[in-house]
């Protein structure tokens, strides 16, 4: 049986979206048994030329939802980046959810041909809708989401591969 666009996005894309609010909801915990004040991991970053906790919660958030507009044909809601709490980054993660959850399945059903094209670097890009979500949209979207746990991780928050993946079906 074939996947369809629909299945190959929007579940993993969920998915993670609601791993990410769990790693956050863990750093909050954690930032409050250690009394640490947890907006401090908001600006936490890997290394001095990364984005902070919040700019990769951001991108993983911009990116889903650009991935999924750009193969629906839909218009993607705009958030500001103007998170300053973990709480704050937690219900952008869950307007993202929203939005991906609401986009009309029908409109799936074209998604694989649809022609998109983005910037990269000055460049214009051209994908059929199937290679820009596997080739670009979900790696970017991973890469965010990975990035995130890691700096969580480095933190000092205890959240380990079982906390990334989650339940498992």
């Amino acid at each position: 049986m074939a996947l369809s666009m629909y299945e190959i996005s929007v579940p993993l894309i969920l998915r993670g979206l609601g791993q990410l609010e769990h790693l956050l909801a863990k750093g909050v915990a954690h930032a409050r048994e250690t009394q640490v004040d947890p907006n401090l991991y908001v600006q936490a970053r890997l290394a001095p030329d990364m984005l902070t906790l919040a700019g990769q919660v951001q991108r993983a958030s911009d990116t889903a939802k650009a991935t999924i507009a750009r193969i629906t044909g839909v218009e993607a809601p705009s958030f500001p980046d103007d998170e300053s709490t973990m709480e704050q980054l937690i219900a952008r993660s869950g307007k993202t959810r929203a939005f991906v959850d609401g986009v009309d399945r029908g409109l799936f059903d074209s998604a694989a041909d649809r022609v998109v094209e983005i910037k990269l670097g000055g460049n214009m890009m051209k994908f059929a809708g199937q290679d820009y979500l596997l080739g670009f949209g979900l790696p970017n979207f991973y890469f965010h989401i990975t990035t995130a746990y890691d700096v969580l991780r480095n933190q000092g928050v205890p959240i380990g591969k079982r906390d990334y993946l989650g339940k498992l079906a």
